[in-house]
Parts: structure tokens; sequence; C-alpha cells
């Protein structure tokens, strides 16, 4: 949660990031939707601490992974409802140490 909580303020302070959105699930699952004026400064954010130091980590604390990238046409931040239809749509599941059954499955698990 804290590593969460440093990335999200992370991007929020970015140049070029239009917003960023959070959500807990079940669990200790967390979910980040974030966007960008260009990939490139989407990659600087990437690379970047916090967020670059935390992500090694990930394959560990963590039994699902996935990320996903698509283009908007408006500065407006989507919602909830586009960012889990564009993941479920065009996701790539992370490597991680410990995978949930739906990650064995290769099934993106959104709940």
């Amino acid at each position: 949660m804290i590593h969460a909580s440093r990335s999200q303020k992370q991007a929020m302070a970015a140049p070029g990031c239009f917003g960023v959105r959070t959500r807990k699930t079940r669990g200790l699952a967390f979910w980040t939707l974030t966007a960008w004026e260009s990939e490139a400064q989407l990659r600087a954010f990437l690379s970047s601490d916090p967020h670059r130091a935390t992500m090694p980590k990930l394959p560990a604390w963590c039994d699902e992974a996935v990320t996903t990238h698509w283009t908007i046409e408006t500065k407006q931040l989507p919602d909830w409802q586009v960012g889990t239809a564009k993941l479920l749509e065009g996701g790539r599941l992370l490597r991680v140490k410990y995978p949930s059954g739906s990650q064995k499955s290769g099934v993106i698990n959104v709940d």
C-alpha cells in the first residue's frame, strides 16, 4: 500500500500526467489508471523512482499483475469502466513468482 501511494503521488506530480485514479479491490489488489500527454512522459515516469524502484519487487509481492496501454483522444482521464474494459481487451499479464490460479490460466482477474 505504501509503494502504491508513493507511485500515485509521483504520477500526480509528473510532467504530462493528466490524472491518476487508484482503487483497491479484493484482498490487497490495487489498480492504477493514469493518462499521459505523451508516451515519452509515461516512459519518464516509469523509469523514475519510486515507481522504478518498486517494480522489481512486484513479482515477489503479487500473485497477479497486468498492464495495458492505449491512446485516448482527450485530456480527460477515463473512468474505471473504460479502464477495466481496456484491461480485459488488451491487457498483458506480468510475471509473478507465486501466480494465482487465474494468472496461471492466463485470465485477467479484475474483481
